[in-house]
């Protein structure tokens, strides 16, 4: 690419924990399924860190050392000894982070994690990595939150937006319609050729997605399946491949 990344690779994928069907906690196991998947950026979802303990249960520096990937990580709440919440991983580098509580009073604490990554010189991309709630009006006034000016439509930022994670919006209602009506990019649903990635053994459900604004081009998206992946987590990553056919002008970080 004489220099120039124009493309990239990115997986969302809620690991519960690191807890498998088998009840087992390996995060490790995780580790050898990111590897096969072999994405640039990774958004996880359920992810704990215990620090102060043995090396396996802060999941979130093992899962990033062993990949050899920088991590931000975005706790949403306590969990245990420690903390619970998403982390978005990239072998790109990370320029700027910002955590978004988008919790209601009454209902578990949520948060969306956004990350800005540096694709290629000068070229940042802004991801977004969320797991929202389970009640059909909290997802609703959590879409609104997200955007809001502060933060899906905060005017500083002039690169291009991906947002990805567990949505829990198995209705496919008001908050996944408006979040694809805000992002141009196509449904990435027409070329999965499923509607389903929960749970992951047998998928009944479709909850996590992947949103990409227009000036991104994606070039494939699949459901990634195998012997690991049946048994790791509960839900099934979402693999998707993009390039980028022309860099906006000025992209920004604050």
């Amino acid at each position: 690419m004489a220099g120039r990344r124009r493309s990239f690779r990115v997986v969302t994928y809620n690991v519960h924990k690191c807890r498998g069907l088998d009840r087992r906690v390996s995060p490790r196991r995780i580790v050898r399924v990111l590897e096969a998947i072999d994405a640039d950026i990774i958004g996880l979802q359920e992810v704990v860190s215990l620090r102060g303990r043995k090396r396996e249960d802060d999941q979130v520096r093992l899962i990033a050392d062993e990949l050899g990937y920088e991590c931000e990580f975005g706790p949403v709440r306590t969990y245990r000894a420690g903390l619970y919440g998403n982390a978005t991983l990239s072998r790109l580098p990370i320029r700027a982070v910002r955590t978004y509580d988008i919790s209601l009073q009454e209902r578990e604490r949520r948060g969306c994690l956004r990350t800005d990554i540096e694709v290629f010189p000068g070229f940042i991309l802004h991801v977004y990595n969320v797991h929202l709630g389970t009640d059909l009006a909290e997802r609703e006034r959590q879409a609104d939150k997200l955007l809001g000016v502060e933060v899906l439509k905060r005017r500083s930022l002039r690169g291009p937006r991906i947002m990805l994670g567990d949505f829990n919006d198995w209705t496919q209602g008001l908050t996944t319609r408006l979040l694809s009506a805000h992002f141009s990019g196509e449904d990435i649903r027409t070329r999965l050729g499923t509607t389903r990635t929960y749970p992951g053994v047998l998928p009944l459900l479709y909850l996590d997605h992947i949103f990409y604004d227009s000036a991104l081009r994606l070039e494939s998206v699949r459901l990634f399946r195998s012997r690991a992946t049946l048994i790791a987590s509960d839900h099934l990553p979402i693999v998707a491949d993009f390039s980028i056919p022309k860099a906006p002008a000025g992209p920004s970080v604050n």
